[in-house]
């Protein structure tokens, strides 16, 4: 049932509220995160949950590592402004390997500023890309950006943006997923939630020690695009233990 619920979760994360029946949510004014659980009854987790994201990363567990095996080989198809997000939708087929399971790739999408923090540290970006396994279970890879040296792989889907909420896209270059990732996929791992309504539980989260850079420009036309900031703000461990991986 969890991973039912999970998997109705991230598609309705896919399109604009506008879209649907579901109650509007924001990140400001009367719908802002604070008050996402008063939107609906769905959302109680957004205040009741004792294991959500995103959170601050102080303290970590040293444990044998385990390798982040991804294999990203497959080119993105289009890219969507869902009014919460600048989201790009993959072909099925790429996946990552997590405890001996298959998390296929659904989709990616960025916040900005970031919204996990490293030792009270927010970066300028994160970038989530979310996987789900034949359960229906979900793993999310977070990968922080600095400002500094252009992406070019990120420039491919920014020159292609819908700077409209509910606008999708089909893109038109190329581009190599590997190239938003850092060479180094050490991170750290904890058990939290969808950062968005209606913050369901249960999902495996996988920060990425190295951040990536992207341009002051590249940043703007991103934050531009959203009008405001799209972070939840970081939210209590509750006795949660942050593995380092």
């Amino acid at each position: 049932m969890k991973g039912k619920l999970l998997f109705i979760a991230l598609a309705a994360f896919s399109v604009s509220a506008t879209e649907t029946n579901a109650p509007h949510w924001s990140y400001d004014g009367d719908a802002a995160p604070q008050n996402w659980s008063k939107l609906s009854p769905d959302f109680h987790l957004c205040e009741q949950g004792k294991a959500q994201s995103p959170i601050d990363i102080k303290e970590a567990l040293q444990v044998h590592p385990r390798p982040l095996k991804l294999s990203y080989k497959l080119p993105p198809v289009s890219v969507i402004n869902n009014g919460h997000s600048v989201q790009v939708n993959v072909q099925q087929g790429d996946f990552a390997t997590l405890d001996g399971d298959k998390f296929v790739l659904q989709q990616f999408h960025f916040h900005s500023p970031s919204e996990n923090t490293l030792n009270g540290k927010s970066f300028p970006m994160e970038a989530h890309f979310v996987h789900m396994d034949a359960d229906g279970e979900v793993a999310v890879i977070a990968v922080m950006f600095e400002t500094g040296k252009a992406n070019p792989q990120l420039e491919k889907i920014w020159q292609q943006m819908p700077e409209k909420a509910g606008d999708s896209v089909t893109l038109k270059e190329k581009v190599s997923l590997e190239g938003l990732l850092p060479k180094n996929l050490t991170h750290y791992r904890f058990s939290g939630s969808l950062t968005t309504p209606p913050c369901t539980e249960g999902v495996r989260w996988l920060v990425v020690k190295q951040p990536q850079t992207l341009s002051e420009a590249q940043l703007e036309k991103f934050r531009h695009a959203m009008h405001h900031a799209n972070n939840r703000p970081v939210q209590g461990l509750h006795g949660r233990v942050v593995v380092d991986e």
